[in-house]
């Protein structure tokens, strides 16, 4: 049972952003983060199984978005990376927040995705354990070493 028309319509406004960042996150190159957003995208058009509930949707997406991600990151293919600010930003109320955005971005691939898809994207820390096949427990860490991380780079930042 694919989806219909409108329907991936409204999956792609809901998660093509969170997709597309999520991959940008990993491969820091704006052209392979558009792709795993399109592989994503066209692997959730083409599900055939229904999704239990909009959750479970939004969990299968990011898994698969974290999976597409990994997979191309390793792929002998690619070569280059390009500036991280190719991505953009999300709107920000404050130039503190874009600031703290800028500096979570600075992170490491696996503090940077946690703290993205936990404090961004409102994921719990086991979807995130899910989503990057990971324990709940080494999620908990990876959010707490990227903290503290955060907390010396702001500092330093005020110094």
């Amino acid at each position: 049972m694919r989806l219909t028309d409108a329907a991936f319509e409204g999956a792609v406004e809901r998660y093509g952003n969170t997709v597309f960042r999520l991959a940008y996150s990993y491969l820091k190159n704006r052209a392979d983060a558009e792709d795993v957003m399109q592989e994503t995208l066209l692997k959730l058009y083409l599900e055939r199984k229904p999704f239990r509930s909009p959750e479970h949707e939004r969990y299968w997406v990011v898994r698969v978005a974290v999976n597409e991600s990994k997979k191309l990151f390793r792929s002998p293919w690619r070569r280059r990376t390009g500036p991280l600010e190719e991505a953009g930003e999300p709107v920000f109320d404050t130039p503190q927040q874009s600031e703290l955005y800028q500096h979570v971005m600075g992170l490491s691939p696996k503090y940077r995705a946690a703290v993205y898809l936990y404090y961004y994207e409102d994921c719990s820390v086991q979807e995130i354990a899910a989503a990057m096949g990971a324990n709940p427990s080494t999620v908990q860490t990876w959010l707490m070493r990227a903290r503290g991380k955060l907390k010396l780079i702001l500092q330093e930042a005020e110094s």
